[in-house]
């Protein structure tokens, strides 16, 4: 299986810092794609084009992208880091019920173990 690793992003998808330089140095991520699937990564969205930091309604927004995504994509496996809990600066207790909104995560999703560090 095809193992993608997701990471939170900004719109204009500068890829400088943290796990997004990670996606883009190590999984394809491509600079100035702020979304979607890049190489062997997935840009969610957590800060807009001029890294002010959205809110999590919005965020909501784009991983419920994800999710449909990855219900279309049965044959590839997410990775999901984080997102929006290290640059844009939420608690992880705000962000992964976000992903979990409509019950669980889709069969192909798993976190990544950096969700237990704090």
């Amino acid at each position: 299986m095809n193992e993608i690793f997701v990471f939170g992003s900004n719109e204009a998808g500068r890829h400088g810092k943290g796990a997004a330089l990670y996606a883009r140095r190590h999984h394809g991520a491509i600079y100035g794609q702020g979304e979607g699937l890049q190489g062997n990564s997935y840009a969610i969205p957590t800060k807009d084009a001029n890294l002010r930091t959205l809110s999590l309604d919005a965020i909501a927004n784009h991983i419920v992208t994800f999710l449909e995504f990855a219900l279309e994509h049965p044959d590839m496996t997410f990775l999901i880091t984080p997102v929006g809990c290290g640059l844009a600066g939420y608690r992880r207790e705000q962000i992964k019920p976000l992903f979990e909104g409509h019950g669980t995560l889709p069969r192909n999703c798993r976190y990544a173990e950096t969700w237990n560090e704090q």
